[in-house]
C-alpha cells in the first residue's frame, strides 16, 4: 500500500525567517565596506574565544542562523582582509562591492555554465569579449572563464602542446620531449603546468633577464633553436607582462617575432600586469599583445572584483576545443558544444557576473582611472624612497610593484635588517609589506592593485616603515 504524498511538504533545509536573516547578512556586509573605506590601525588576532569556535566538532543540531553569520563575521575581522586599502603585501582582490553583490546573486541562482546554460552563457562570452577589449587583445575574442590564473595558464598550455604534438591528449608523448621556455622570474604556475601537462618543470627553460629585467629575446630564439636540434618539442613561450617580484613586462613584440618566425605558440601570462594595457601610462609596454595565441588576466587582482575571477583569452576557441573536447553518455551535445569542450573545469560557477557587473555599473573609464590611480601610487612611492636617504629603492617602477629596503650602517647585515623589518612591519599591523628576494638580496616589496588605497596611504609606507626600523635600531636581531 503507497501514502499520498504531502502536497505541502516543502524545502527539506528551510533556512527560518530567512528575510530577517536577509536583512541581517545586509548590515554585516555593509559593516565590512565601511570597515574597509579606512585603513585600520593594527590587525587583530584570533583569540581564545575563535580557537575554541573553530576546534569544536561537527554541529548536529541547529542553531540560530543570524547568531551563526555573528560568529562567522568575527572569524573574518580577525583574518587578514586584502580589501584593506594599506594592505600592499602581495597582488591581490580588494573586493569591489558590485562584485560582492554579483556573488550573492551568483549564488542563489547556483548556474552552473558548464553545460549549456541559457543566457548565462552569452553573458561570460560577452565579458570575455570586453576584457578582450579593454586590453586590446581582440575585440572579438573568445576563451573562458577559469578560477583562477594557474588555471588559465594551464587551460592555455594545454591547447598548446596539443598544436605542437596533435593528438598527444589521445596517445601521449610517444617518448618526445617538449619544452616551454619564459622568463627567469616568471610566476611559479608555469612550472606547475609543465609537471601536469608531461612536459617536465625541468624542461621549463628560465630564460635570462635583459638590463629592464624582461625575458631575452635572443636567448629565448637560442633556446628554441638549441632544443629544436637536440630533437625536443618546443610547446609555448610564456611572456609575463607584469612579474610577481618587480612588475616587469617581457617585450611581447619581440617574442612575437621570435614564435612567429618558428611557429611557436605565444601565451601571455598578464594574470597581474595586463589591466595596465588599457591606460595611456604604461599601453606601450604592452605593445604586440595582440599577436600572442593566448592571454591570461585575473579579474580578481587588477580589475579588483572579488575572487575568484580569471579570464583566458584566445583569437580561436577551435584550439581549446582541440585540446578538451568530448562526449560521453551523460553530456549529450546535440549540434552544439558546451563549455566542457573548452576547459579543465566541470563545475563552473557564473564568476563571470561579477566582472559584468564592473563593466556595467562603473563602465570601463572608471575602471581604467583607478588603474591609472595605482600606477600614480608606485610612482608616487618610489619619488618618496628615492628623496629619503633611509631607504634604498630597487628600481623605477614598470607598473604597480615597488621593491626598495633600509639602508644599514656598516657592519650590520642588509638582509638581516630587511628580513626583520618585514617581521616587525607585520607584527605592528598598521601597514602589509611583503619580504622579496631579488637577485640574493631582501627588499621590503610595496604593490598597489586596490581601488581603495589614497595617496595618504602611500605617504603612510615610508613614515611606519622609517618608523620601525629606528626602534629597531641596535638590536640582537639585526646584528647577526
Amino acid at each position: 500500500m503507497t501514502t499520498e504524498p504531502e502536497t505541502e511538504q516543502g524545502p527539506a533545509l528551510p533556512l527560518p525567517d530567512r528575510e530577517r536573516v536577509l536583512e541581517h547578512a545586509e548590515e554585516l556586509i555593509l559593516s565590512a565596506w565601511r570597515s574597509f573605506d579606512r585603513f585600520r590601525p593594527h590587525q587583530p588576532l584570533p583569540d581564545d574565544r575563535h580557537l575554541e569556535l573553530l576546534s569544536a566538532p561537527v554541529p548536529t543540531a541547529p542553531s540560530d542562523p543570524i547568531a551563526a553569520l555573528d560568529a562567522a563575521a568575527d572569524v573574518l575581522d580577525v583574518s587578514i582582509a586584502q580589501t584593506r586599502p594599506r594592505f600592499f603585501a602581495y597582488i591581490g582582490s580588494s573586493g569591489l562591492e558590485i562584485g560582492v553583490l554579483a556573488d550573492a546573486l551568483m549564488a542563489s541562482h547556483d548556474v552552473n555554465v558548464a553545460v549549456s546554460s541559457g543566457a548565462a552563457d552569452l553573458l561570460e562570452a560577452q565579458t570575455v569579449r570586453w576584457v578582450g577589449q579593454f586590453v586590446g587583445f581582440d575585440d572579438e575574442a573568445g576563451g573562458l572563464v577559469a578560477s583562477g590564473g594557474t588555471i588559465s595558464n594551464l587551460t592555455a598550455l594545454t591547447a598548446a602542446r596539443e598544436r605542437a604534438i596533435p593528438g598527444f591528449r589521445h596517445e601521449g608523448a610517444g617518448g618526445r620531449r617538449m619544452a616551454l621556455y619564459c622568463s627567469a622570474e616568471a610566476h611559479y604556475s608555469v612550472r606547475r603546468a609543465a609537471e601536469v601537462l608531461g612536459i617536465g618543470g625541468n624542461q621549463v627553460r628560465g630564460i635570462e633577464l635583459d638590463s629592464e629585467r624582461r625575458m631575452a629575446i635572443t636567448a629565448c630564439a637560442q633556446a628554441i633553436d638549441r632544443d629544436r636540434r637536440a630533437g625536443m618539442v618546443p610547446v609555448a613561450v610564456v611572456a609575463t607582462a607584469g612579474t610577481t617580484l618587480t612588475g616587469a613586462v617581457d617585450d611581447l613584440e619581440g617574442l612575437a617575432d621570435a614564435c612567429a618566425e618558428r611557429d611557436v605558440w605565444l601565451h601571455v601570462d598578464g594574470a597581474y600586469g595586463l589591466p595596465a594595457a588599457a591606460t595611456r601610462t604604461a599601453a606601450h609596454l604592452f605593445k604586440g599583445l595582440s599577436r600572442a595565441d593566448s592571454a591570461t588576466v585575473d579579474a580578481h587582482k587588477w580589475l579588483y572584483v572579488p575572487k575568484a575571477c580569471s579570464v583566458l583569452l584566445v583569437h580561436d576557441l577551435a584550439a581549446l576545443e582541440h585540446a578538451f573536447s568530448h562526449h560521453e553518455g551523460y553530456l549529450p551535445h546535440g549540434e552544439q558544444l558546451h563549455a566542457v569542450d573548452r576547459t579543465l573545469e566541470y563545475s563552473r560557477p557564473l564568476n563571470g557576473l561579477k566582472l559584468w557587473l564592473a563593466f556595467t555599473v562603473h563602465g570601463a573609464d572608471a575602471i581604467r582611472t583607478a588603474v591609472e590611480r595605482n600606477l600614480h601610487e608606485a610612482q608616487l612611492l618610489a619619488s618618496l624612497l628615492a628623496g629619503d636617504e633611509r631607504f634604498e629603492l630597487f628600481a623605477e617602477p614598470q607598473l604597480s610593484a615597488v621593491c626598495f629596503r633600509r639602508r644599514t650602517p656598516t657592519g650590520l647585515s642588509p638582509d638581516a635588517v630587511n628580513e626583520a623589518l618585514a617581521r616587525a612591519v607585520a607584527a605592528d599591523g598598521r601597514i602589509l609589506l611583503a619580504p622579496a628576494e631579488v637577485d640574493g638580496r631582501i627588499w621590503l616589496r610595496a604593490c598597489f592593485v586596490n581601488h581603495r588605497t589614497t595617496d595618504g596611504d602611500v605617504y603612510a609606507i615610508p613614515e611606519v616603515v622609517g618608523e620601525l626600523s629606528e626602534t629597531m635600531a641596535g638590536t640582537a636581531e639585526v646584528r647577526r
